[in-house]
């Protein structure tokens, strides 16, 4: 552990600010670098809720994960983008419920898997693959993917607050497809993204000044509409209560409705457009499918 953080590999480069290590530095992880905290703080300073909502985001994740195993069985899970190994991670939470649950961690960041194979102490349940998720080829048709993933049962694929950080012209939509359809029929997909729908109206001047501190890392953000999102799971089936602001997805204890006072998909209510600011609320999208 260097007087920065830890010792990164050999090659990269820790001036680069980094998506992964600022959201270790939002769930107070110790895994990120000056220039990571740098640009976190940044982010912070000019949208205040950025912290509470990379927590929401991961209570998000602890909760869909609880639904997979506990009411759809689901037992296998490749979580792309799935940044460093912090509490309640999809292969904690899985493996808890069911012993013989399966994960598949994928990342581009040396980092982050340099730290998530120290970390991992179950070879036989748990795997880490270094890749883009966009090369798709290379994910599947990994050795450590092949190991511990069975492709002709169901898969539940985790794109947990990674989408936002495609941009269109490398086919989002595309990408979300061809997973769909290299998993199993009763696979589902996971889905949190960012969006601008409340930001750009009630707050546009700080939502321009977050999008271009992220555009000076190394995976620029982008943010997408309700509608925009929900395109992304074309061929599932939404689960209830559909496309829904993250807090409201299954929450564990009653949201307070000056946190959330709209709701969308699912036949929950209005559009965001309509909503007077955003207050507590979180601003993105959660939604649970399942493949058709």
């Amino acid at each position: 552990m260097g007087e920065d953080g830890p010792t990164p590999p050999s090659g990269v480069d820790i001036t680069v600010p980094n998506v992964a290590r600022m959201y270790d530095y939002y769930l107070d992880g110790k895994d990120n670098y000056a220039a990571d905290r740098e640009a976190a703080e940044r982010v912070i300073e000019v949208m205040p809720g950025s912290r509470a909502g990379a927590q929401a985001n991961r209570a998000f994740l602890v909760r869909a994960v609880r639904h997979l195993v506990a009411e759809a069985g689901i037992t296998q899970f490749l979580d792309l983008g799935a940044g460093l190994p912090t509490q309640n991670n999809v292969h904690e939470v899985a493996l808890s419920l069911n012993p013989d649950a399966r994960v598949v961690y994928v990342d581009w960041d040396p980092v982050v898997c340099s730290h998530s194979r120290a970390l991992l102490r179950a070879p036989d349940s748990v795997g880490v693959v270094e890749a883009d998720l966009r090369d798709m080829d290379a994910i599947l048709r990994h050795e450590t993917t092949r190991t511990l993933l069975d492709f002709d049962r169901p898969v539940a694929v985790m794109m947990v607050s990674i989408l936002h950080f495609v941009d269109d012209s490398d086919d989002p939509h595309g990408i979300v497809a061809r997973y769909r359809d290299a998993t199993a029929p009763g696979s589902h997909l996971v889905v949190s993204h960012l969006t601008g729908d409340l930001m750009a109206k009630a707050r546009p001047e700080e939502t321009a000044r977050a999008e271009e501190i992220y555009r000076r890392t190394a995976t620029p953000v982008h943010l997408r509409t309700h509608q925009e999102t929900e395109d992304l799971f074309k061929g599932y089936g939404l689960v209830d209560p559909g496309l829904v602001w993250l807090t409201d997805w299954r929450p564990d204890e009653p949201v307070p409705d000056d946190s959330t006072v709209v709701r969308l998909g699912g036949g929950r209510g209005g559009p965001a457009e309509e909503a007077p600011g955003y207050g507590g609320r979180i601003p993105a999208y959660a939604g649970v499918a399942r493949k058709l």
